[in-house]
């Protein structure tokens, strides 16, 4: 605190500045809507507004320069705290109410006459309270903003939880999320579900504000396992740019989901990024986006049921020596439609080799490769064992 009260002279000017207060503030209004477009525009401040805080602060300045008392800075610490709701800049605060004590400093101008000592001794106290003013209020104002962004960094957090926990109640609850996460409800998305190196640390460094960068709006949720967000996608080719940008930055395994519709549909398409990332080889960096078709989507609906199914139907070819070889083969074979030579080609074999695997694969599981029933359980049991690896655990 530098100002510890008027002196006498001082409280002396203050006084004979009282009567004048009306238009002391209409002055201060009229520079300050002059001088400072954010005031004038009214973006943050109406008029009226305007008007009220002018009267009330130089009523508090011409009453702490009247009085021999150390001022009460309450009404400093108010404005800041309002003009921080507001979302005024604080350097064309700072600068309004510099305009207002130049103010008074004038009219104590005109006051003094030829009293060089009662000038300085009101210029000395007009600037002292000045300081203690305006560092009042930009403590407050500083504070005030932090606790706005705090609360919104928590709301937002809890709106993103909401939208991959599901079940929310209702769709105007759901327009509500969409309209402050400033995303459209019906918009179309990707999920990202990115496996985090240890506990509080991000599988995708800085990632929000580099899709910001490219103008990719995105929300996203820290856990202790996991990093999430859910991705706007608009424009062709926006999500080959955001599987690009998230390969760039992923240090840890991230799982796609394929896009969707609407943010209703958030909570499913986790569950399937997650399936994704499930498929990638533990402690290696890399990406996998789920691909989507009716028969993924069915397997993925029930993890539980998918993985016995996996279990069932390929246990005996789980437990040979070579079942790597064995199961890349096997899927080798459903990727080319059957075709041995392209199977060949595909695993860098000779066909008659691969010949031999599929006998040997039909021989351990008892089933055959041209019964339509059969090729059917082994093609579900292959996705499974791809979207839950576990299951293949022996």
């Amino acid at each position: 605190m530098r100002f510890h009260g008027a002196e006498p002279a001082v409280a002396g000017l203050a006084a004979a500045a009282w009567p004048g207060l009306a238009e002391l503030a209409g002055r201060t209004f009229d520079r300050i809507v002059t001088e400072m477009a954010v005031y004038r525009e009214e973006q943050f401040v109406s008029h009226e507004d305007l008007r009220v805080s002018c009267v009330e602060n130089l009523d508090f300045l011409l009453r702490s320069l009247s009085e021999p008392d150390t001022p009460d800075l309450s009404r400093a610490v108010a404005t800041g705290q309002e003009r921080a709701r507001q979302g005024a800049p604080l350097p064309e605060l700072l600068r309004a109410f510099r305009i207002g004590f130049i103010e008074v400093w004038q009219r104590f101008v005109t006051l003094t006459g030829r009293d060089q000592p009662a000038l300085v001794a009101a210029t000395t106290a007009i600037w002292a309270l000045m300081d203690d003013y305006t560092e009042a209020l930009t403590v407050a104002y500083r504070d005030s903003v932090a606790d706005l962004l705090r609360s919104r960094y928590e709301k937002r957090l809890a709106l993103v939880e909401a939208l991959f926990a599901g079940g929310i109640a209702t769709e105007g609850t759901l327009w509500e999320i969409a309209r402050l996460l400033e995303m459209s409800v019906d918009g179309t998305y990707v999920v990202v579900a990115a496996e985090t190196p240890g506990l509080g640390q991000e599988a995708l460094p800085g990632i929000e504000n580099t899709l910001r960068e490219h103008h990719l709006a995105s929300a996203w949720r820290l856990t202790p396992d996991l990093q999430m967000g859910v991705v706007s996608v608009h424009g062709p080719g926006a999500t080959r740019l955001i599987t690009k940008l998230l390969e760039e930055n992923a240090i840890a395994r991230v799982g796609v989901s394929p896009e969707f519709t609407g943010l209703a549909g958030t909570a499913r398409a986790l569950h399937l990024a997650r399936v994704a990332l499930a498929g990638l080889s533990p402690g290696h960096p890399g990406l996998a986006q789920f691909a989507e078709s009716p028969l993924a989507g069915l397997v993925a609906s029930d993890p539980a049921a998918s993985a016995q199914l996996a279990r069932e139907v390929l246990d005996p070819l789980l437990a040979c020596e070579d079942r790597d070889v064995l199961l890349l083969t096997l899927r080798a074979w459903f990727d080319c439609r059957g075709s041995t030579k392209l199977v060949a080609e595909r695993v860098y074999c000779h066909p008659n080799t691969v010949r031999h695997r599929l006998k040997r694969i039909t021989d351990q599981l008892g089933r055959s490769l041209t019964d339509p029933a059969d090729v059917t359980e082994l093609g579900t049991a292959l996705r499974a064992l791809t979207m839950f690896p576990d299951a293949g655990g022996r």
